[in-house]
């Protein structure tokens, strides 16, 4: 009996392992109503939630500066790595992947505090983050586009590049051709997301603790003018953060009467 003849793959079949990859990294379910491109992942629901957040440091390429807040990230923080890309125009692009969605707000927080605390000294028009408020739509979030795409006014592409090829890129960010969708595959293969609790966790980290100031209000204490009492109040209200409470505590053993406010 002849062997059946195997059906051909179709044309796209390709690009289904990259497109399985980027799913699984940064898409999000689209809301009722919203609908689905099966060809293009949706990296932003109408709510604003998202789980990839994108980073962009251009005008020139400087992968030396982003490689800080690369290494910073996995270092500091203990998250997964993110995916490196080249915009395909003039920057360099970090792509995070969140396990699951945030609002947007929340990750434009993460992402401004990652910009202070790794690359304060690059002026702020050089950073792009994403998403990002839409201008004619303050209540809307606009996304990027989704790595890799070609450029339509020069033809060059943007592609997730290896880390140790990153700084092959600082001249040309781009590529001349279409980037392998295999090759792309196997590098988001090695990427993962965020977990939710870690993610807050280094979104607590990043963000500045508030200092009270000893006229301030603590707590719902009320204002208290006297700095013993002050100190005292934030010691003990288990609302404020430890460390604070802790710092408390020292400044109260340099009084050498009662601690204690009557």
């Amino acid at each position: 009996m002849p062997m059946p003849m195997p059906m051909p793959n179709p044309p796209h079949l390709a690009m289904n392992r990259l497109q399985l990859e980027l799913r699984r990294l940064y898409a999000i379910q689209p809301t009722k109503g919203q609908g689905a491109d099966p060809e293009e992942p949706c990296l932003i629901d109408s709510g604003g939630r998202v789980r990839a957040m994108v980073l962009d440091l251009a005008r020139p390429a400087d992968w030396s500066s982003l490689s800080k807040l690369w290494q910073g990230v996995q270092a500091d923080l203990e998250l997964p790595a993110p995916a490196i890309a080249v915009s395909g125009r003039d920057g360099f692009q970090l792509w995070f992947s969140l396990a699951e969605p945030v609002p947007a707000s929340q990750a434009m927080a993460f992402l401004e505090s990652l910009r202070a605390r790794y690359l304060g000294d690059i002026k702020a028009d050089r950073v792009a983050l994403m998403p990002a408020a839409d201008a004619a739509s303050p209540l809307q979030a606009r996304h990027a586009r989704l790595v890799p795409a070609q450029q339509v006014n020069s033809g060059h592409w943007s592609a997730f590049v290896a880390p140790d090829l990153a700084p092959v890129f600082n001249d040309e960010p781009w590529l001349d051709i279409s980037p392998s969708p295999e090759g792309q595959s196997d590098l988001l293969l090695r990427l993962k997301s965020i977990p939710l609790a870690d993610f807050q966790r280094a979104l607590e980290r990043l963000m500045p603790a508030p200092v009270p100031g000893p006229f301030q209000q603590v707590s719902g204490a009320g204002a208290c003018l006297d700095p013993k009492r002050f100190l005292y109040s934030v010691m003990n209200d288990n609302t404020v953060a430890l460390a604070l409470r802790i710092e408390a505590a020292k400044a109260l053993l340099l009084y050498t009467d009662d601690p204690h406010p009557h």
